[in-house]
């Protein structure tokens, strides 16, 4: 009796764990900007849905990935693992196959049971991978390629990342050290778009870059030739405690951690879990001061700071942004 109550409830605990990878994916959509913890994650739950998986079907509208289908087919493959790395997600097949995708703005990966109906209409979708128990489907992924562990080694778009902030053998000091290198290189460029760069650290994206400029007090605008080393250390290390407090399953240090939006406060409360990104106008939750957005970069991108608890260092005015 007592094995058979130990085996019902282990079944019950298995399926609600899938319950929760599917609903750790398919949140993804809710994540307006992907970063390296929403890939993170997606590859944490493809890898314990379809980890170790034969491969039963594949359907891609992707031109590029159907020929190759096409010649070597996926049925039949297993899948050996999934991994992140920075914000590209890679699924490794057997017989040296690697699918590897990267969501930009908008794409995700979805985990459904085989049947279930999908949240996103067939019109997105983009790539699909069967087993016997789940469907795993990109939607709106606007990069997929295959690759052989010899053509990703070649890869520029991948040999080319920094380290990634949630890597095992991530360390503050390594971080800071890439900071350092890039500044002595690049002592013109603005703090917040080196943030954003891949090829220094990989996996902090627009949301994270105001975040972690603002614990650390830095101005965003900052050149790096004014950004001091502690305040490297100080920037790096956030980076790391946030990512890793939103891919930690509920098991931050008093972050509330989940699937959805992501959070770098520690309050419970849902419309209070960041700090300055989108709060243009409304008031620092620190000093009461407005809190200033202002378009940044080459790609524009809306860098969001608190010009009293992030005061300017450096050449000139401070700059300004709209209220």
């Amino acid at each position: 009796m007592d094995g058979y109550g130990t085996g019902k409830f282990a079944a019950a605990s298995e399926m609600r764990e899938m319950r929760e990878l599917a609903r750790q994916v398919t949140a993804a959509k809710e994540v307006r900007m992907p970063e390296g913890d929403t890939i993170y994650r997606a590859a944490r739950a493809l890898q314990k849905a379809i980890g170790g998986k034969v491969v039963t079907g594949f359907e891609t509208v992707l031109p590029k990935l159907a020929r190759l289908n096409d010649d070597a087919p996926l049925v039949g493959r297993v899948v050996e693992k999934v991994e992140s790395k920075g914000k590209w997600l890679l699924i490794y097949l057997s017989g040296d196959l690697i699918l590897v995708t990267h969501m930009l703005m908008s794409g995700s990966w979805h985990l459904y049971r085989p049947g279930e109906r999908w949240r996103i209409s067939r019109g997105r979708m983009r790539a699909v991978i069967r087993t016997a128990d789940w469907e795993a489907v990109a939607f709106n992924v606007p990069i997929a390629e295959f690759h052989s562990k010899r053509s990703l080694a070649q890869s520029r778009k991948i040999v080319g990342l920094g380290p990634d902030i949630l890597a095992d053998e991530f360390t503050v000091k390594g971080g800071v050290s890439r900071l350092a290198e890039y500044a002595a290189k690049h002592p013109d460029a603005e703090i917040a778009v080196v943030l954003l760069n891949q090829r220094v650290l990989a996996g902090l994206g627009n949301v994270y870059k105001s975040e972690v400029a603002f614990a650390a007090g830095v101005n965003p605008f900052r050149a790096m030739r004014t950004i001091t080393p502690k305040e490297m250390e100080v920037m790096v290390d956030f980076a790391q405690r946030y990512m890793k407090a939103n891919v930690a399953d509920g098991k931050g240090d008093g972050i509330v951690t989940y699937s959805g939006n992501r959070r770098t406060t520690h309050a419970m409360n849902r419309e209070v879990r960041l700090w300055v990104y989108r709060r243009q106008g409304r008031e620092c939750r620190r000093c009461g001061a407005a809190v200033m957005m202002r378009k940044q970069g080459e790609q524009a991108r809306s860098t969001y700071w608190c010009p009293v608890c992030q005061p300017w260092a450096g050449e000139g005015t401070a700059p300004l942004g709209r209220i």
